[in-house]
Protein backbone atom coordinates (compact mmCIF):
# COMPACT_ATOMS: atom_id res chain seq x y z
CA UNK A 1 0.00 0.00 0.00
CA UNK A 2 1.86 3.00 -0.98
CA UNK A 3 0.22 5.60 1.66
CA UNK A 4 -1.64 3.70 4.46
CA UNK A 5 -4.01 5.42 6.10
CA UNK A 6 -2.97 6.11 9.39
CA UNK A 7 -4.80 5.04 12.83
CA UNK A 8 -5.92 8.01 14.78
CA UNK A 9 -7.16 5.75 17.90
CA UNK A 10 -7.56 2.26 18.64
CA UNK A 11 -9.14 0.29 21.68
CA UNK A 12 -9.66 -3.05 22.81
CA UNK A 13 -13.28 -4.31 22.26
CA UNK A 14 -13.03 -7.49 22.71
CA UNK A 15 -10.75 -11.27 23.20
CA UNK A 16 -8.62 -10.35 20.58
CA UNK A 17 -10.60 -7.24 18.61
CA UNK A 18 -9.36 -3.95 18.04
CA UNK A 19 -11.66 -0.91 16.99
CA UNK A 20 -9.85 1.53 15.12
CA UNK A 21 -10.78 5.13 14.19
CA UNK A 22 -8.69 5.47 10.94
CA UNK A 23 -7.38 9.05 9.45
CA UNK A 24 -10.42 8.02 6.30
CA UNK A 25 -12.83 9.07 8.80
CA UNK A 26 -13.82 5.05 9.12
CA UNK A 27 -14.10 3.08 12.42
CA UNK A 28 -12.94 -0.67 11.85
CA UNK A 29 -13.62 -3.42 14.15
CA UNK A 30 -10.55 -5.90 13.65
CA UNK A 31 -10.68 -9.29 14.55
CA UNK A 32 -7.28 -11.32 15.32
CA UNK A 33 -8.16 -14.48 16.17
CA UNK A 34 -7.08 -15.93 13.56
CA UNK A 35 -3.23 -14.88 13.78
CA UNK A 36 -2.89 -18.21 15.90
CA UNK A 37 1.25 -18.55 14.60
CA UNK A 38 4.35 -17.26 16.09
CA UNK A 39 5.35 -14.45 17.11
CA UNK A 40 1.42 -13.62 16.86
CA UNK A 41 0.38 -16.66 19.07
CA UNK A 42 1.30 -14.36 22.43
CA UNK A 43 -1.64 -12.12 21.67
CA UNK A 44 -3.70 -14.83 22.86
CA UNK A 45 -2.77 -14.22 26.24
CA UNK A 46 -5.47 -11.71 27.61
CA UNK A 47 -2.88 -9.83 29.70
CA UNK A 48 -0.53 -9.31 27.14
CA UNK A 49 -2.98 -8.64 24.59
CA UNK A 50 -4.27 -5.57 26.30
CA UNK A 51 -0.73 -3.87 26.74
CA UNK A 52 -1.57 -2.70 22.96
CA UNK A 53 -0.82 0.89 22.00
CA UNK A 54 -1.04 2.40 18.69
CA UNK A 55 2.19 3.82 18.02
CA UNK A 56 3.20 7.10 18.07
CA UNK A 57 2.68 7.78 14.25
CA UNK A 58 -0.07 5.81 13.94
CA UNK A 59 1.62 3.46 11.47
CA UNK A 60 0.27 0.46 13.64
CA UNK A 61 -0.21 -1.02 16.79
CA UNK A 62 2.64 -2.31 18.98
CA UNK A 63 3.20 -4.63 21.98
CA UNK A 64 5.60 -5.80 24.10
CA UNK A 65 9.02 -7.59 22.84
CA UNK A 66 8.63 -5.65 19.44
CA UNK A 67 5.41 -7.32 18.17
CA UNK A 68 3.90 -5.13 16.00
CA UNK A 69 1.22 -4.99 13.03
CA UNK A 70 1.31 -2.42 10.54
CA UNK A 71 -1.68 0.16 9.97
CA UNK A 72 -1.42 -1.43 5.83
CA UNK A 73 -2.37 -4.69 7.11
CA UNK A 74 -5.13 -3.40 9.59
CA UNK A 75 -6.80 -1.77 7.60
CA UNK A 76 -7.35 -4.19 4.76
CA UNK A 77 -8.25 -7.17 7.74
CA UNK A 78 -10.66 -4.45 9.13
CA UNK A 79 -11.94 -3.97 5.67
CA UNK A 80 -12.11 -7.44 4.26
CA UNK A 81 -13.93 -7.98 7.88
CA UNK A 82 -16.41 -5.97 7.47
CA UNK A 83 -17.46 -6.65 3.84
CA UNK A 84 -16.43 -4.09 2.04
CA UNK A 85 -13.90 -3.65 -1.01
CA UNK A 86 -10.06 -3.58 -0.27
CA UNK A 87 -7.03 -2.90 -2.43
CA UNK A 88 -5.77 -6.21 -3.07
CA UNK A 89 -9.27 -7.24 -4.25
CA UNK A 90 -9.81 -4.32 -6.42
CA UNK A 91 -6.20 -4.90 -7.94
CA UNK A 92 -6.79 -8.60 -8.46
CA UNK A 93 -9.78 -7.60 -10.67
CA UNK A 94 -7.77 -5.08 -12.88
CA UNK A 95 -5.17 -7.86 -13.39
CA UNK A 96 -7.97 -10.39 -14.05
CA UNK A 97 -9.64 -7.99 -16.32
CA UNK A 98 -6.46 -6.56 -17.70
CA UNK A 99 -7.08 -3.29 -16.98
CA UNK A 100 -4.32 -0.20 -16.96
CA UNK A 101 -5.14 2.66 -14.72
CA UNK A 102 -6.94 4.79 -17.61
CA UNK A 103 -8.69 1.24 -18.57
CA UNK A 104 -10.08 1.01 -15.34
CA UNK A 105 -10.88 4.91 -15.04
CA UNK A 106 -12.66 4.83 -18.44
CA UNK A 107 -14.88 1.49 -17.18
CA UNK A 108 -15.80 2.58 -14.35
CA UNK A 109 -16.32 6.17 -15.28
CA UNK A 110 -13.99 7.64 -12.77
CA UNK A 111 -10.39 9.18 -12.67
CA UNK A 112 -7.15 7.88 -12.92
CA UNK A 113 -6.31 9.55 -9.76
CA UNK A 114 -9.05 8.03 -7.88
CA UNK A 115 -8.39 4.83 -9.44
CA UNK A 116 -4.88 5.22 -8.27
CA UNK A 117 -5.88 5.84 -4.58
CA UNK A 118 -8.14 2.67 -4.87
CA UNK A 119 -5.15 0.45 -5.93
CA UNK A 120 -3.18 1.69 -3.59
CA UNK A 121 -5.72 1.68 -0.71
CA UNK A 122 -4.76 5.40 -0.52
CA UNK A 123 -8.60 6.27 -0.26
CA UNK A 124 -11.06 3.66 0.61
CA UNK A 125 -13.24 1.93 -2.04
CA UNK A 126 -16.86 2.42 -1.78
CA UNK A 127 -18.90 -0.07 -1.20
CA UNK A 128 -20.86 0.58 -4.75
CA UNK A 129 -17.55 0.78 -6.56
CA UNK A 130 -16.39 -2.64 -5.23
CA UNK A 131 -20.37 -3.79 -6.18
CA UNK A 132 -19.47 -2.25 -9.98
CA UNK A 133 -16.47 -4.27 -10.65
CA UNK A 134 -18.29 -7.45 -9.39
CA UNK A 135 -20.79 -6.80 -12.25
CA UNK A 136 -18.81 -5.71 -14.71
CA UNK A 137 -16.94 -9.28 -14.10
CA UNK A 138 -20.16 -10.44 -13.82
CA UNK A 139 -21.81 -9.35 -17.45
CA UNK A 140 -18.30 -9.74 -19.37
CA UNK A 141 -18.47 -13.27 -18.11
CA UNK A 142 -21.84 -13.97 -20.07
CA UNK A 143 -20.28 -11.81 -23.06
CA UNK A 144 -17.89 -14.41 -23.32
CA UNK A 145 -19.58 -17.60 -22.56
CA UNK A 146 -20.37 -20.16 -25.41
CA UNK A 147 -23.84 -19.84 -27.21
CA UNK A 148 -26.03 -22.66 -26.98
CA UNK A 149 -27.18 -24.13 -30.26
CA UNK A 150 -25.52 -26.80 -32.79
CA UNK A 151 -22.17 -27.18 -33.77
Amino acid sequence: MKTPPNIKDARIVGPLTVEIDWSTGETLRVDLSDLANPPFDALRNDEFFAKMQRDDWGHGLDWPDGLDMGADRLYELGREQAGLPTASEFNAWMQRNDLSLSGAAETLGMTRRMIAHYRTGSKPIPKVVGLACKWLEVERSKNHAPKGGHA
